[in-house]
């Protein structure tokens, strides 16, 4: 190729980055237009008009993504005998997160989850402990992945987004505490139809699992990263997931090793293991 090709590749390159830039900012844009004016007239002789703007507490600008999420997941790894978060830096704005580079020596399990998921819940309590087992003794990763699946059933309150997105602020500012976050808001797990947990709650949980960090209450209240979860859902419901063969992941929890889906019991500590040790490494 020549210099001038070269040259012209670039600025095409350029000119389709631009492009995907303000399409994504015109879609904000319309997503933050408010709704609903009314007026009620009150009586024969005076007018009361009264405005109602609403505005969707879920309309958030996507903004960057959190740090330690490059993936749209947390990934967890062995450290002396120790589970340790790989640091990132945060997917910018307007960016595509990066895979991770999974090391096929080892048992790599990525779960697709929403905190308001029961099923995800029996996950959680039956197969956690081996799984961290393997990842403290180094022989499998773990990557967590939350979404907002269940939104629908938190009576408005949209539940999944405001968990995920409290996660996403303790990965981002206490990563060191993120997998005793991600513990305690399975054992403190609303059920399905219900508000389930105010941001405080949501908030003091993470002061309790050790997210010290003075911008982790304020993230959460904030709501800091609920745009960045909306992206990240409509990422893994629509377009293909890294290192597996899914185009999609169409339930909660989708549980992946070395890239193969599992569809077992998921209370079946055994036929995990067993599933784990055929796909993976040598967990």
């Amino acid at each position: 190729m020549s210099e001038d090709d070269g040259k012209k590749a670039r600025r095409a390159a350029a000119r389709e980055r631009a492009r995907e830039t303000r399409e994504k900012e015109q879609a904000r844009r319309r997503r933050n237009r408010t709704l609903g004016i009314s007026g009620i007239i009150v009586g024969g002789l005076a007018v009361v008009a009264i405005v109602v703007v609403v505005i969707a507490n879920s309309v958030q600008p996507a903004g960057p993504g959190p740090k330690n999420m490059a993936s749209d997941g947390v990934l967890l790894h062995g450290v002396d005998g120790q589970i340790q978060p790989v640091t990132t830096k945060a997917t910018p704005e307007g960016g595509k997160p990066t895979p991770t580079e999974q090391d096929d020596s080892v048992t790599n399990i990525t779960v697709y989850s929403d905190y308001m998921c029961p099923y995800c819940n029996q996950f959680e309590t039956s197969q956690m402990p081996q799984i961290q087992q393997w990842v403290k003794d180094g022989s499998a990763t773990l990557e967590l992945h939350p979404f907002n699946l269940l939104d629908r059933v938190s009576l408005g309150s949209k539940y999944s987004t405001r968990s995920a997105a409290a996660a996403a602020c303790v990965a981002n500012d206490d990563p060191d505490a993120f997998l005793a976050y991600n513990t305690s808001l399975y054992e403190n797990q609303p059920s399905e139809s219900t508000r389930g947990l105010t941001n405080d709650k949501l908030a003091a949980l993470a002061k309790a699992a050790g997210a010290t960090s003075g911008e982790v209450a304020s993230c959460i209240q904030d709501q800091r990263f609920a745009g960045w979860v909306g992206d990240a859902t409509n990422r893994v419901l629509n377009e293909a997931i890294p290192n597996s063969s899914l185009d999609k992941v169409t339930s909660t929890p989708t549980i992946i090793v070395n890239g193969k889906q599992y569809t077992g019991s998921l209370t079946d500590t055994d036929a995990f293991a067993a599933f784990a040790e055929q796909n993976g490494g040598a967990a």
